[in-house]
C-alpha cells in the first residue's frame, strides 16, 4: 500500500491542531487535535512511499512507533486516503495507459469522493471499462447522454435508433453539423468514438452472455418520453436488465425513473397510477398516439444538454454500485423556471412487474426486525462515534 491524503479535497487548518480536508459540506470533514509533527508528515502521504519507508521517515521526525499505523488507519476509517497502487488488475492496466488515465484525472477525483475505501475510486473506474450499455434513441438528448458515458470511462456503449439525422438532432457534445442525412445509429457510433479516452476493449462471447448492464431509454418524440412505451419495457423487465428514462416532453426535462425490474415501480406502474388518478387518462394517450406527429419536438438545446448530463451522472452512479435518487422515481424540470424536483413511481398493485409484492415482503421484514420499545417507549440509540476525530462540516 502506499497512502495517499485524496488529493481532491483541499486542506485548511482551522486553529494550531484542527486540520479541515475539503471545501463543499458535502465531503468536507475536520480532524482533530493533530500536534505539529503530525501536521507535518501528513504532507509525505502522496502516494510515493510505502509504509515501510513512511515509518522511517516518522520516525525521524520524533512520532513514537505505532503513530504512524495508526493514522493512516484514521484516516483510511475516515474515507480521507487513497492508495496509490490499490484498486486490482483492472486498475494496473489502466494505470499502465497513462494518456488514457489522464484524460480521466478529474473522474477519478470525484470518484475519490464517494468511494470510501483506499484504492476503491481506480478500481472503480477501471470496472467501467468492461460495462455494456445501450442508449436508445439518437436525437439531441440520447446521443449527448451517450458521449458522456464513454468520455467517462465506460467501455461499450451502443446507440440504437431508426432513420437519418435531421437539423434539429446536431448538439454540442452530440451530433455535428456534418452528420445531418447520415445514418442515426452511424453517427452516434462516431460521436461516441470520439469522446472515448481509449478503444474499447475486444468484446468476447463471455460479455454477450453476460448482457446489458443498463439500458437508456432516450426518445426523440417527447410523447414517449412523458407516457413511455409499455411495449418496448416488456423484455426489459421480463430479462431483469436495469433501465432508466430520459429525455424532453415539450420544453420539460425528465430523468427516471430507474428500474430495477421487480424491485422498484415500472413504466406499466406509472401508467396505471396515472390512470387511477384520472380516468381520461387512457382516453387522452390514444388521441395522443393515433397517427404520427410531424411537428419538431419542442426540445430546445440547454435544457437537452441538462438532462442528458444529469441522466449520465445517475447512470454512472447505478453502475458504480451506488443507487441514485431516480432509482423509482422522475426528476423533471419545466422552463423558464427549470426547478428540478422528484415524483415517486410507486409500485402499482395490478402491474405485473412483481415490484408490489416484493415491496410488501420488504415491508413485512422491516416489521419483523422492528426493534423492541425501551420501558420509556423510545427506540434505543444507535452507538455514538467516539472520540474527535471525525466530523463532517
Amino acid at each position: 500500500m502506499h497512502p495517499m491524503v485524496k488529493p481532491a479535497l483541499r486542506r485548511g487548518w482551522r486553529d494550531l491542531n484542527t486540520v479541515q480536508f475539503g471545501m463543499a459540506p458535502a465531503h468536507a470533514m475536520v480532524l482533530g487535535p493533530v500536534d505539529t509533527a503530525t501536521g507535518s508528515f501528513l504532507d509525505l502521504l502522496d502516494g510515493t512511499r510505502g509504509l515501510p519507508l513512511l515509518r522511517e521517515e516518522g520516525r525521524g521526525m520524533g512520532l513514537p512507533d505505532g503513530h504512524v499505523d495508526a493514522l493512516v488507519e484514521r484516516l483510511a476509517r475516515s474515507g480521507l486516503l487513497d492508495d496509490a497502487t490499490g484498486g486490482g488488475p483492472a486498475a494496473d492496466t489502466l494505470r499502465a495507459k497513462k494518456a488514457v488515465l489522464d484524460r480521466l484525472r478529474s473522474d477519478l477525483g470525484a470518484l475519490s469522493l464517494v468511494a470510501p475505501a483506499p484504492g476503491d475510486a481506480l478500481g472503480h473506474l477501471a470496472a467501467r471499462r468492461s460495462l455494456r450499455v445501450q442508449v436508445r434513441g439518437a436525437g439531441r438528448v440520447g446521443v449527448t447522454l451517450a458521449a458522456l458515458l464513454a468520455g467517462s470511462g465506460v467501455g461499450r456503449i451502443e446507440v440504437r435508433d431508426l432513420g437519418r439525422v435531421e437539423p434539429w438532432d446536431v448538439a454540442p457534445g452530440g451530433l455535428p453539423p456534418d452528420s445531418i442525412g447520415e445514418r442515426r445509429e452511424e453517427a452516434a457510433r462516431r460521436a461516441v468514438r470520439r469522446a472515448a479516452p481509449d478503444r474499447p476493449p475486444r468484446p468476447t462471447a463471455d460479455d454477450e452472455e453476460l448482457g446489458l448492464s443498463l439500458v437508456i431509454i432516450a426518445p426523440r418524440d417527447g410523447l414517449s418520453v412523458h407516457a413511455p412505451d409499455l411495449t418496448a419495457a416488456e423484455p426489459l423487465i421480463a430479462s431483469g436488465t436495469p433501465h432508466l428514462y430520459a429525455g424532453v416532453v415539450e420544453a420539460t426535462g425528465v430523468v427516471g425513473p430507474l428500474v430495477l425490474p421487480g424491485d422498484t415501480g415500472c413504466a406499466g406502474c406509472l401508467d396505471r397510477s396515472r390512470a387511477d388518478r384520472d380516468p381520461t387518462w387512457p382516453r387522452l394517450l390514444a388521441q395522443w398516439r393515433s397517427g404520427t406527429s410531424r411537428h419538431v419536438p419542442a426540445c430546445d438545446l440547454t435544457v437537452a444538454t441538462g438532462v442528458a448530463g444529469l441522466a449520465a451522472a445517475h447512470a454512472l452512479a447505478f453502475l458504480d454500485g451506488r443507487p441514485p435518487s431516480s432509482t423509482g422515481a422522475r426528476w423533471e424540470a419545466s422552463a423558464p423556471e427549470l426547478h428540478w424536483h422528484a415524483k415517486p413511481v410507486w409500485p402499482h398493485p395490478d402491474c405485473p412487474c412483481g415490484a408490489m409484492e416484493k415491496s410488501k415482503k420488504g415491508e413485512r421484514a422491516a416489521e419483523a426486525e422492528k426493534p423492541h420499545e425501551t420501558m420509556a417507549g423510545q427506540q434505543p440509540h444507535a452507538a455514538r462515534l467516539s472520540g474527535t476525530w471525525r466530523a463532517h462540516v
